[in-house]
């Protein structure tokens, strides 16, 4: 088992902008932010429910990978969405009746008395308030030996990270300057003596670095 994060951010470290609203939950840059992932061949497939095309290479085969062997999954409130709806009993997060994720997924939220929400493809939303080792504690158990994704925000994953929880941490490093935001390395000095740290590029120019412990 090992605890992963998968994340996409600028050339200056950010991952999400400041301009979320309910109409444009990520913000107006994170289309271009996420591209090259997004015209993959496997986010079509996986996310999109379309088979019928998209880029292949080196983005495709890190966009497979996110996938690969997770048994559950963590995210913040603001990734669920209940930051822009947070009054509305009936939310099921953005991705509709097919949530991509066919795992339990443990959302970290203040408001831990919502009640769980399951879908048919495996999803079950699980609301709770809770430290990084408590959530991961319980995330590890739903995971029955299989990985444990954590998915953001970007102050979730941080959280993660500086409690030194993470595994293996893949940036998709794209090449613009976004200069507003959340930032993924802030308060993370020295972040990069626990892991071994690898790259490569993707024809899309898209740099991959792999944090991962030895």
């Amino acid at each position: 088992m090992a605890v992963r994060v998968d994340l996409n951010i600028s050339l200056d470290g950010y991952a999400t902008t400041t301009d979320q609203t309910p109409e444009n939950p990520f913000g107006e840059d994170w289309g271009r932010l996420v591209a090259a992932y997004t015209a993959t061949r496997t986010f079509r497939a996986r996310v999109l429910g379309d088979p019928s095309g998209g880029t292949t290479g080196v983005d495709d085969r890190y966009g497979a990978a996110y996938f690969e062997n997770i048994g559950a999954e963590i995210m913040g409130a603001g990734m669920f969405g209940l930051h822009n709806f947070p009054d509305d009993a009936d939310w099921r997060g953005w991705w509709g009746e097919e949530p991509p994720f066919h795992c339990p997924v443990f959302v970290l939220t203040h408001s831990a008395g919502r009640a769980p929400i399951s879908f048919d493809n495996g999803t079950e939303f699980r609301f709770l308030d809770a430290a990084p080792e408590e959530a991961l504690a319980l995330a590890t158990a739903a995971a029955a030996g299989a990985d444990v994704r954590i998915g953001g925000g970007v102050d979730t994953v941080r959280s993660f990270l500086a409690a030194g929880l993470v595994d293996r941490l893949h940036v998709g490093i794209t090449p613009i300057l976004l200069g507003r935001g959340k930032n993924l390395w802030a308060d993370l000095r020295g972040l990069e003596s626990d892991y071994a740290v690898t790259s490569e590029v993707a024809e899309s120019g898209v740099v991959h670095l792999t944090f991962a412990r030895d």
